[in-house]
């Protein structure tokens, strides 16, 4: 079949894609900004790539010719604290764009709905699926709760919480019901679902087999892990004060954090999970979503990360727009070395951040990362999803790779810290030397203060960190 497929530089998308290939299908990818898209080098033949915004669609726009089915898995929770329209728009814009094709199957994957009072985010996606339900095709809906797997948003706030906190006290929220699903389930329902005649015009909830309060998964982990826990839950604490709770201890943004207080307050159990039993999908316990996640983080096979969307920081823009570094009005640190061997100051390069740090006074990294959580930023805890691969798009800590070329020895981060300007960090290898560019570009007069002020630790941080690499 020819499927369309949004979403797919997100968390889901990058995994649904390797199946759909797998499975034979050819496949169109929607995406926002074709230069942070890298599918393996295996599939890129087997693919068909279309840049498309669909928060504003050209009115000429169309989708290619032969077009079977499609998969809506595009949100934006952690995009923006008013993300209700927005997501509507962009329902509303896919709709309308559809009526110009032939596709007879939409799937979408949304969260599960079963209380009157509903939170935002979940408000949010019935939304999307009413107006998605007016289209000229059927349309199928999958409503999951939590999604458990390697480099979902869901498992690493479980992971920061417990690994960083012996002792917690929580808000009462910890006590909700909900039904985990592991991410493998939730592809094998995706895969198994486009065109499938008899699942047209209805939704389905999608669940594993395990219903747990988020207090029972969190000591379950801990027990997995072999670690001893404690958690208080106090009825005092107000949303605000459990989003900072979320925002501090775990990787997560605040603009997401938000979102997900919201809708951890609201219990998600599946009606019935009889959409297992038509697809003959045994799905796997909570249990077993754990050790199949930890399995897949030693081996370092995380294929999707929620902190690589561009929603898990501050960057709205595609990504085209920032690898030209500006020099007009800007400030640089600029310095240049040469190395002993080029290949191994490559390695380091692309290994730098993330739990291999910057090389040199990695602590003082820490306190910018901390004073920038303090200040809404992302501060340093996204670290990265490779410990030595980068692509387009990937995040480095408070960085986020504008270009990853690795055989013309250039790497290229753009800062997502909170700062009063904005900030280019560049390696680059030419003929045996190593040339490393800081370049800020300042916002008024408060931006040159700022970088006046940081100059001096930056004559330490960067002399120190090319100094490491060039070794």
């Amino acid at each position: 079949m020819k499927i369309l497929l949004t979403g797919a530089t997100g968390y889901i998308g990058k995994r649904l894609l390797l199946e759909l290939v797998r499975a034979g299908h050819e496949i169109v990818c929607c995406v926002r900004d074709e230069n942070r898209f890298n599918p393996p080098i295996s599939i890129a033949h087997k693919i068909e790539v279309l840049e498309i915004d669909f928060s504003n669609i050209p009115a000429d726009k169309k989708l290619p010719d032969g077009l079977d089915g499609a998969y809506y898995l595009m949100h934006s929770m952690s995009s923006s604290i008013d993300y209700e329209e927005l997501e509507l728009n962009i329902a509303r814009n896919f709709r309308h764009l559809l009526f110009r094709s032939d596709i007879k199957h939409v799937v979408y994957l949304s969260g599960i709905i079963n209380e009157n009072s509903l939170s935002k985010h979940l408000s949010s996606r019935k939304a999307v699926e009413e107006e998605l339900s007016k289209g000229a095709y059927h349309l199928t809906t999958l409503r999951a709760g939590i999604i458990i797997g390697s480099g979902s948003a869901s498992f690493e706030i479980i992971r920061d919480l417990v690994e960083k906190l012996p002792v917690m006290i929580t808000p009462k929220w910890l006590n909700t019901k909900c039904q985990p699903i592991a991410i493998k389930d939730v592809v094998d329902v995706l895969s198994s679902t486009i065109l499938n005649t008899e699942l047209y015009d209805q939704n389905f909830d999608i669940g594993g087999p395990d219903v747990l309060s988020y207090k029972q998964m969190l000591l379950e982990y801990a027990r997995i892990r072999k670690l001893k826990r404690s958690i208080y839950t106090v009825p005092v604490m107000t949303p605000r004060l459990s989003s900072y709770w979320l925002y501090f201890v775990t990787s997560t943004s605040y603009k997401l954090a938000t979102a997900l207080v919201s809708s951890m307050k609201v219990e998600v159990v599946c009606r019935d999970n009889r959409l297992m039993n038509l697809l003959q999908i045994q799905p796997k316990s909570y249990h077993e979503a754990l050790q199949k996640t930890f399995m897949k983080i030693e081996d370092h096979e995380i294929i999707s990360s929620w902190k690589d969307a561009l929603g898990s920081g501050s960057f709205t823009h595609n990504l085209s727009d920032f690898m030209k570094v500006p020099t007009f009005g800007c400030l640089k640190d600029e310095r240049s070395l040469r190395v002993r061997d080029q290949q191994v100051s490559l390695s380091k390069i692309w290994r730098i951040g993330g739990e291999n740090g910057w090389y040199y006074v990695s602590w003082l990294w820490k306190v910018r990362g901390f004073i920038d959580k303090i200040f809404g930023g992302v501060g340093l805890r996204r670290g990265r999803t490779h410990p030595s691969k980068l692509a387009t798009g990937d995040v480095v800590d408070f960085w986020r790779v504008l270009l990853a070329d690795k055989n013309g020895y250039r790497l290229l981060l753009f800062a997502e810290m909170k700062l009063p300007g904005e900030a280019w960090l560049e390696f680059r290898i030419q003929n045996g030397v190593l040339y490393q560019t800081a370049t800020f570009r300042p916002r008024g007069i408060l931006g040159r203060v700022y970088w006046y002020l940081v100059y001096p630790l930056h004559g330490i941080v960067f002399k120190g960190l090319i100094k490491a690499l060039s070794k």
